[in-house]
């Protein structure tokens, strides 16, 4: 099984990447790191955008995983921009059938915000056809 682990954290030895090597235990996986990427906001048009190489990245995969740590009641940027990113862009088939979760891990999330990165994450999942396998929470390591 070829599993991807997309990094929407800054830190590449943080908690989110922590927590997402305690749920995979033994497995192998390739990571992302988001911040090495250049992905631009959703509208604009540059020649150096790396969008497309992640997308491809995550066509491969059989299963994906993102990760984020919780930042101003959410979402990392990256993770949201990636996201958003998508809409209009990318063919909805094009990840149908695919295992996704979600990490999210923070200081102290309250219960909503759980919820609305839940929400967000599930809604992607089914646009896209993957199996949204559910998410993976902890607080701060």
């Amino acid at each position: 099984m070829n599993i991807l682990f997309i990094n929407g954290s800054p830190n590449k030895k943080g908690n989110t990447v922590k927590l997402t090597k305690q749920f995979l235990k033994n497995q192998t996986f390739q990571t992302l790191h988001l911040v090495d990427y250049k992905i631009y906001s959703y509208g604009q048009n540059f020649d150096d955008d790396q969008f497309d190489e992640v997308v491809n990245q995550m066509s491969q995969a059989d299963m994906i995983i993102i990760g984020s740590p919780l930042y101003w009641h959410s979402m990392s940027g990256a993770v949201r921009n990636l996201i958003d990113r998508f809409y209009n862009h990318v063919d909805e088939s094009l990840l149908k059938g695919k295992d996704f979760y979600f990490v999210f891990q923070g200081y102290a999330p309250t219960k909503q915000q759980l919820e609305s990165g839940e929400y967000t994450m599930q809604r992607f999942a089914k646009l896209y056809g993957m199996n949204y396998k559910g998410m993976i929470t902890q607080k701060r390591m």
